[in-house]
């Protein structure tokens, strides 16, 4: 039963419960003997609360959540240990916080919750954000396609646990590409909404762009099913709002072709290894058949990578600043060095990220009054060796700073568009490949069944690696 179950996508698993032919608690079981057979290999899930999960799972009534068309009718999900679940540690995977227990879910999962899905477990992190999974309260989570390679981040725990199959969903958040780039490097969906469309919770600035939270999810329908029971306006969020799609689920199959799409294979500012470029195109045959027209004039993304590290720098100081002060030794270098670029930038500064930002948002509607998605790789490399802290170096060209090689992700970040990565294929050595989508703002259903086309041409691997 337990392999039987968690082979299914979350949208088969839902209906099951619906229908009464799986119960909750047998839901519960399958992921947590799941977990307990894989995830010593990868350690995806390194906190979990199975027990807790089976006392919530004893209140839930499947009648009641049946009147519910959002609901997830108690299906398991995995947190990302950025997120709050009452009465569960949060660590940020920062000693620090090793004894932080919030006594209640932030507004992200509390929405969730409050829609069905029941908390089983918390998905691993970077110590506070970044793009390799490691951190020193719970360790390194590997990529299950090669044990020795990265799972990317910072929601890198999450993209393994579904990879792996010990969950049907799980949560994310994307400053700089943390939905995107373990998704990619792990071979499930990772969805990047536009800012507002799902609440966030209070550790975040208020009325910051760039942080969102997202699913993620093993195929285009569970992400539309996990977006369904997150979205809506939050009254402690002030840029959350109710989206004008009224079921990202049921608007799948609503979607007319034919459209016309840019494709870049770098953004015209980033290296990207030649293997990647080479699968990544792979997906042109595909869109070909599918009556789209493929064209290749973006936007310029010169400047996108000074500005969101000075944008970047801003946030983490305002985040982190106080603790900073207080607890500087306790921090990783690499953040302590983040955090300090808010407070040592320049006021020039600030208003040429802010201009950039602004003249690229424009830019992005002239560009879709012709296009209708860009499409570009996800990353700009391949999971690497799991020992390396970050690549210095992209087909022979130097990164400037530790996290540049995924400014792919984040310059598309500055767009304030919303972004899907999808699984496109594999290396010669049988890593996974992603594709990023970005469609047009607050647009998410569209963007969703356009990915779901492409995801439907291109077919789902469906196995876990393990």
């Amino acid at each position: 039963m337990t392999e039987e179950l968690t082979d299914k996508f979350a949208y088969e698993l839902v209906q099951l419960l619906k229908t009464g032919e799986v119960s909750v608690k047998e839901a519960i079981e399958a992921s947590q003997n799941r977990h307990e057979d894989v995830d010593g290999h990868v350690n995806a899930l390194p906190k979990t609360f199975y027990d807790e999960a089976v006392q919530k799972a004893d209140k839930i009534d499947i009648k009641k959540e049946k009147e519910n068309k959002k609901s997830l009718m108690g299906l398991p999900i995995a947190v990302k240990d950025y997120n709050d679940v009452g009465g569960i540690p949060t660590t940020y995977g920062s000693k620090i916080f090793i004894n932080n227990i919030p006594t209640k879910s932030d507004a992200t999962i509390e929405r969730l919750e409050n829609n069905g899905a029941v908390p089983v477990a918390k998905s691993n992190v970077p110590e506070w954000a970044g793009g390799h999974t490691f951190n020193p309260v719970y360790g390194v989570t590997r990529n299950p396609y090669n044990i020795e390679k990265i799972a990317g981040g910072s929601s890198g725990g999450s993209s393994v646990a579904l990879a792996t199959n010990q969950v049907w969903l799980a949560t994310g958040n994307d400053l700089g590409g943390s939905l995107r780039t373990p998704a990619s490097f792990n071979n499930v969906v990772g969805f990047r909404p536009s800012v507002g469309v799902v609440p966030r919770g209070l550790r975040y600035h208020s009325f910051d762009p760039l942080w969102v939270e997202g699913p993620l999810a093993k195929c285009v329908k569970d992400i539309a099913l996990m977006l369904d029971a997150s979205t809506g306006f939050c009254e402690t969020d002030p840029l959350s709002f109710n989206h004008s799609c009224q079921s990202f689920f049921d608007s799948l199959d609503e979607f007319q072709l034919p459209v016309r799409v840019a494709f870049t294979e770098d953004l015209g500012i980033v290296p990207v290894e030649q293997e990647v470029r080479s699968t990544v195109r792979n997906v042109l045959p595909h869109l070909k058949t599918l009556g789209v027209e493929v064209g290749s004039d973006i936007p310029d993304f010169s400047g996108a990578i000074d500005s969101f590290h000075t944008l970047r720098g801003l946030l983490l100081a305002y985040m982190m600043g106080d603790l900073l002060k207080t607890r500087r030794d306790e921090i990783l270098i690499d953040i302590v060095k983040n955090i300090e670029v808010g407070y040592e930038v320049t006021n020039e500064q600030i208003i040429s990220a802010e201009n950039f930002r602004q003249d690229l948002y424009r830019k992005m509607v002239n560009f879709f009054a012709d296009y209708d998605f860009l499409i570009c790789p996800t990353c700009s490399v391949l999971p690497f060796d799991i020992k390396t802290p970050f690549v210095t170096e992209i087909d022979g060209i130097p990164c400037k700073t530790y996290i540049d090689w995924f400014a792919i992700t984040f310059a598309l970040t500055l767009t304030s568009c919303p972004i899907i990565s999808l699984p496109i294929g594999f290396s010669n050595s049988g890593l996974p490949v992603g594709i990023q989508i970005l469609g047009k703002p607050r647009q998410e259903d569209r963007l969703l069944a356009f990915a779901k086309l492409i995801e439907d041409k291109v077919g789902l691997h469906r196995n876990s690696p393990i």
